[in-house]
């Protein structure tokens, strides 16, 4: 979808559509996320919204997006790897590596997951897929996204009086910085697994 046209939508419809496009951004439909959520806090600055019901409306659509796709990959995921699964190697062994691994490390991709382009929608998905605990998926899930509606809708409240330039570079500068983020991550990823594979030291022999 075209930014200026969703930017209008927000400005005519408000805090419903807010809360309409961040479900369908967060599910996996080509919005700005960012770019919306710092219009409404540029629209909160200039008077046209409230933050308060603002904040409201984005959280509630970012929570109610990451939900539904945690339960489509609940309901619909297995039975995608069923069927397609052998084309990756993904037999049982391997699904229950995979949910392990979630259960150790992967539920804090659902916090991070949100910075990241294209990962938040797939996060949630995958842990719906391999059974995480719903209490694990929401206690990590929905404070990573109250964390990201809040960030970018005080950055544009902030930023107000400089929209204009603002506007344009939102999406370079969180590209950069997801991009950055993402990098850390992995690094992290395969130092742990790097620190687990090592084999041990051998003893050290006596002294003679």
């Amino acid at each position: 979808m075209p930014a200026e046209t969703i930017l209008d939508w927000v400005s005519h419809y408000g805090y419903l559509m807010i809360f309409f496009l961040l479900t369908l951004g967060i599910v996996g439909i080509p919005v700005p996320d960012e770019t919306l959520l710092t219009f409404v806090g540029y629209l909160s600055f200039k008077g046209d919204l409230h933050i308060v019901p603002s904040i409201f409306a984005a959280v509630s659509g970012s929570l109610c997006g990451i939900t539904l796709s945690y339960v489509l990959g609940r309901t619909g995921g297995v039975s995608l790897i069923n069927r397609y699964g052998h084309f990756f190697h993904m037999g049982g062994d391997r699904i229950s590596r995979i949910r392990d691994w979630f259960d150790r490390v992967g539920k804090w991709a659902l916090l991070i997951g949100y910075f990241i382009p294209g990962v938040r929608h797939l996060t949630a998905f995958m842990a719906g897929t391999y059974r995480i605990r719903y209490s694990t998926f929401a206690l990590v899930a929905y404070a990573g996204g109250l964390l990201w509606s809040c960030s970018f809708i005080f950055a544009g409240y902030a930023g107000g009086k400089e929209w204009d330039q603002l506007k344009g570079k939102v999406h370079d500068a969180f590209l950069t910085g997801s991009t950055i983020l993402l990098l850390v991550f992995l690094f992290y990823l395969w130092k742990k697994k790097f620190r687990h594979s090592a084999p041990p030291h051998p003893p050290l022999s006596p002294e003679r």
